[in-house]
């Protein structure tokens, strides 16, 4: 014989609380009736009345009080008696009706969150993509269900997000690896390879595995803005876009850079990892002759970095494309310049300092974007740029 299975544990349900809650408040109030009934009967006064006789006597009053008040007063009490027993067994009965009612109306009134409860243990992250659907009145329970239903959704689309991340990680990270095992293969089977052919490919070798670096640097970066803040300080980032600006130093671009007094508290590390991506990206997608405008100051009381490009025009439902990871706008048939992550490492950023990112296409083509720090505590804005209609002009927060 198999071991014999554990007996089932007492819970205290909900279920079982609302009837004891039920059959209680049904017999305080009935005691508290029986009781008050109870005092009245007995505190009100006799009226005995005397048949009118011939002599004139006085018809309110016994001619012989004394053996009158006894009987009455007997028969009183065996009244009250009789009222008292009778009550109590009618409150009792009353009482085991009311708690079997209870029990059921409970149980009725608790059926949708049983059956929640059972909907949501059969879901894992492979069926993400079920809801609860909760039917009946628009109740709490209704918006308990529409809630949980909300926070699937965002679940699935974060596990689906993940699982791309990771498939796109790994193809990039692949790819130049793969590239660096057939030059080396190729190089070996060469009989005639000299030195001059064998730097060659060293000197491609030292490219690819600085491209790997980069991406593995930006990697890290995205996952530590992902993290959120390791340590607060007092950053200007007039003179952080001033640094980035003169590092980078693009050629053949006009840069007009309007440096006002913004003052913020971050991490000096990222900050300055979403000024070099904005800046890089601005660069790096656009065109021959073309500008870059920056601008620091502070607006309705709050430090705000603002960034223009001319470039080619992107289309408004793109918008929110370029601040996934591994989204590039341009289609390229050769080895991309950037990695696909320096927009998502900017709403990362932004994101741990609980700063507000807009972003529009630019009239002229290119991006014009905005970050507003001071919006609230870090970490709790998902930043996704909003899709807006061609006419619109006004920003539209990165929500």
């Amino acid at each position: 014989m198999g071991p014999s299975p554990a007996p089932r544990r007492f819970r205290w349900t909900v279920r079982l609380r609302l009837t004891l809650l039920y059959g209680g408040l049904f017999l305080v109030s009935g005691a508290a009736l029986l009781i008050v009934t109870y005092v009245l009967v007995a505190t009100r006064k006799p009226q005995i009345v005397r048949k009118m006789t011939g002599t004139g006597a006085a018809p309110w009053l016994p001619q012989d009080t004394g053996r009158l008040a006894d009987p009455g007063a007997a028969q009183r009490a065996a009244m009250l008696e009789q009222l008292l027993t009778q009550s109590g067994i009618a409150l009792a009965l009353m009482s085991a009706v009311s708690v079997a009612l209870g029990w059921l109306m409970a149980g009725r009134a608790l059926r949708p969150v049983r059956t929640m409860a059972d909907k949501a243990r059969r879901i894992s992250e492979r069926n993400l993509h079920e809801r609860l659907a909760v039917a009946g009145p628009d109740d709490e329970l209704k918006d308990l269900g529409d809630t949980f239903d909300g926070l699937l959704g965002r679940l699935d689309t974060a596990f689906t997000a993940q699982k791309r991340f990771v498939a796109n990680a790994s193809h990039e990270l692949r790819t130049p690896l793969t590239l660096q095992r057939a030059l080396i293969e190729v190089a070996l089977a060469n009989p005639a390879a000299d030195a001059r052919s064998l730097r060659a490919v060293c000197e491609r070798l030292l490219v690819t595995g600085e491209r790997q670096e980069h991406l593995i640097e930006a990697l890290l970066t995205l996952a530590r803005g992902q993290l959120g803040l390791q340590r607060s300080e007092r950053v200007d980032l007039a003179a952080l876009a001033r640094a980035v600006l003169r590092e980078q130093a693009p050629t053949g671009l006009r840069v007009q850079l309007s440096p006002g007094p913004a003052p913020t508290v971050g991490d000096p590390r990222l900050l300055e990892s979403l000024v070099t991506n904005l800046v890089a990206n601005a660069v790096r997608h656009n065109v021959p002759g073309g500008w870059i405008r920056v601008h620091t100051g502070v607006s309705d009381g709050r430090p705000v970095l603002r960034l223009t490009n001319s470039g080619p025009r992107i289309p408004h439902e793109r918008v929110a494309d370029l601040f996934q990871p591994f989204q590039r706008f341009e289609t390229r048939t050769g080895p991309p310049e950037g990695h696909g992550l320096g927009m998502s490492i900017v709403a990362a950023v932004a994101d741990a300092h609980g700063a507000r990112v807009t972003a529009l296409p630019g009239p002229e083509g290119g991006l014009d974007i905005t970050v507003a720090f001071g919006h609230g505590p870090p970490g709790r804005s998902i930043l996704r740029p909003a899709v807006l209609p061609p006419s619109t002009a006004t920003e539209a927060p990165v929500m």
